[in-house]
């Protein structure tokens, strides 16, 4: 099992964020029709707004202490009664499949406790056999499932509360 470690993003570390959304959008470009500019690179305006946001907390992801990805949390949230949303997740492809994105999101619940809601688009099939693996692993039974539209696109949202364990 490789060494993952999850960190607060500093401020400085926002660039190094925003540079990994272009792969991050890469790989969405696969679902929705994302295009890319005249220069290369995908037409991503600078998300200082979301940056600026209380309720935004970015992560950096570091396996073996090389930078794999990043992870937001928000509380951008579509499911009455949920307070936090998973708003992006990456992990570079070198690192998929090695339980890497299942460490985070547990991490994640583990530091966060709360009302949560987590979805995906339904034409992400990877992220789609993700969650669905996953939900049951991380909230037992304890979650319901939601389908909405979100930009016009079908998703899924699972929808549960995560408490810190009793001591």
């Amino acid at each position: 099992m490789p060494s993952i470690e999850l960190h607060a993003a500093h401020r400085d570390e926002l660039e190094t964020i925003e540079n990994l959304m272009q792969f991050y959008m890469h790989d969405f470009s696969e679902f929705l029709p994302l295009k890319l500019g005249e220069h290369g690179f995908f037409d991503i305006r600078s998300n200082q707004d979301y940056w600026r946001k209380p309720g935004t907390q970015p992560f950096l992801i570091k396996v073996d202490g090389e930078l794999a990805g990043f992870v937001t949390v928000d509380d951008d949230t579509h499911i009455d009664g949920a307070e936090q949303n998973i708003g992006y997740l990456f992990v570079s492809r070198r690192f998929r499949g090695q339980g890497v994105a299942k460490f985070v999101v547990s991490t994640l619940l583990s530091r966060i406790p709360g009302q949560w809601q987590i979805f995906h688009i339904d034409a992400n099939v990877p992220a789609r056999h993700f969650w669905a693996k996953v939900m049951p692993e991380i909230a037992g039974d304890e979650f319901t499932l939601h389908q909405r539209s979100v930009d016009g696109y079908p998703c899924t949202f699972y929808r549960f509360q995560h408490l810190l364990p009793s001591s």
